[in-house]
């Protein structure tokens, strides 16, 4: 009991003084090592051993592949196939961000690259075209937020390792989730945009510009079926899938798109470097902290304590879906994940929950927490594209994550929306 009450005691401390992330896990977990009189070496060592994963390879090239398709010039063709389609109903500019959002989303695997990649160019376009600063920079941020759903997912990997799930399976999950909660998006966009009277572009849709956008767009749009196809295909694990993605990117943005110069290139590489860095910090002193939770036995106590207040597992799903929103707003998606899956997987499991079902569920949640202050990254990359203030931010996107509850609701209740493609294709 000593040693739970230091470990959550001196995180929650660190984290309310305002300790990065990463250090407050860290530093828990050293104080919990000296609480339980054991080596404080093994922190450094259960960190290099939790980095040292075969599937873990696919999060720094995932997000190399994401920076490269972004100065490449594959985002921005992206946006002009929604634009020609979407652009000209009303809210149209806000429907062809989310839009654009979702499909780079099959591209990146992050919700920050995304909301950087498609928010540099639509956000000046919906202040321009007299939209809100700080409606748009929500709509933006919200679309961002689906870089973690719609695979491949740099959080489902994660999750995938953790939890001992299969990744091909989480990412072909992800699918009908993620055009779920795009419609549930783009919906909310509509709704606000037909209230303050925000038009579409002035260009009518035209067969003759779709088709020029699509073929300039082509090799852009293969990239998904690239990723996706030769996962399912049987051709390359999601792990050689990312190198995969890597390879291609440079190859669109340097020798067919000829926009990705050598500038370019060392500003994906040092956006990644400076990115995977920090995320490979958190993924090591989280899985020290994790496992500190399951040798003394925590996850056994999460059970009994749930399961003593509900058998019925809808009423569990809802807790953990209200306790992960609250987490959400204070820790970082993936400290989230590895921290809380081994507490809570056992749990649902044990109830008859699919685990890809849950890893959903915590994908969803933890999208939420991309846009729920004083954490809300992502509302923090769109205030930096718009200049808006944060508070103005924070104030417009309440509606979307409203919408985002209604969506994790709709998906708790209705485990089919994300085990139907899994379990069609065996996983």
């Amino acid at each position: 009991m000593s040693v739970t009450l230091v470990l959550f005691g001196s995180l929650t401390l660190f984290l309310l003084i305002g300790v990065p992330i990463a250090i407050s896990l860290g530093f828990a977990s050293l104080l919990g090592l000296i609480a339980s009189n054991m080596p404080t070496i093994y922190l450094a060592q259960g960190s290099f051993i939790a980095v040292d994963s075969f599937p873990l390879m696919a999060v720094p090239f995932f997000i190399l592949a994401g920076n490269l398709m972004e100065t490449g010039g594959l985002s921005k063709r992206i946006v002009k196939v929604a634009n020609i389609l979407m652009g000209s109903y009303t809210g149209g500019l806000a429907s062809v961000t989310i839009a654009a959002c979702a499909f780079f989303a099959a591209i990146s695997g992050s919700g920050p690259a995304t909301v950087a990649a498609i928010g540099s160019v639509m956000i000046p376009a919906m202040i321009n075209k007299g939209y809100g600063r700080g409606f748009s920079s929500a709509v933006a941020a919200s679309g961002g937020a689906l870089g973690i759903l719609i695979p491949p997912s740099i959080v489902m990997v994660v999750y995938g390792v953790v939890g001992g799930v299969s990744i091909g399976g989480l990412f072909i999950a992800g699918i009908l989730p993620g055009i779920l909660i795009s419609l549930v998006l783009i919906a909310v966009a509509y709704i606000i945009s037909k209230k303050k009277g925000y038009k579409g572009s002035d260009d009518k849709f035209e067969w003759k510009a779709f088709f020029i956008a699509l073929k300039e767009a082509f090799w852009a749009l293969l990239t998904p079926v690239i990723i996706l196809g030769g996962i399912y295909g049987g051709i390359f694990t999601p792990t050689e899938a990312a190198v995969v993605a890597v390879v291609y990117g440079f190859v669109v943005g340097a020798f067919i798109y000829k926009e990705l110069s050598f500038k370019n290139i060392y500003i994906a590489l040092f956006k990644t470097a400076i990115t995977v860095g920090s995320v490979m910090i958190i993924i090591g002193v989280a899985t020290t902290f994790g496992r500190l939770l399951t040798m003394y036995q925590i996850p056994n106590k999460m059970a009994m304590f749930l399961s003593n207040i509900s058998q019925n597992k809808y009423v569990v799903l809802m807790m953990i879906n209200l306790f992960l929103l609250f987490i959400g707003m204070f820790m970082e998606t993936l400290a989230t994940v590895i921290i809380l899956t081994p507490l809570l997987l056992p749990v649902v499991v044990s109830l008859g929950v699919d685990p890809i079902h849950f890893g959903i569920l915590l994908v969803v949640n933890s999208e939420i927490g991309f846009l729920t202050p004083p954490l809300g990254v992502n509302l923090f990359v769109a205030s930096g594209i718009s200049k808006a203030p944060l508070e103005e931010i924070t104030k417009s996107v309440l509606p979307f994550i409203f919408g985002l509850i209604i969506a994790i609701t709709i998906l708790t209740f209705i485990p089919g929306i994300s085990t139907f493609l899994p379990s069609l294709l065996g996983y």
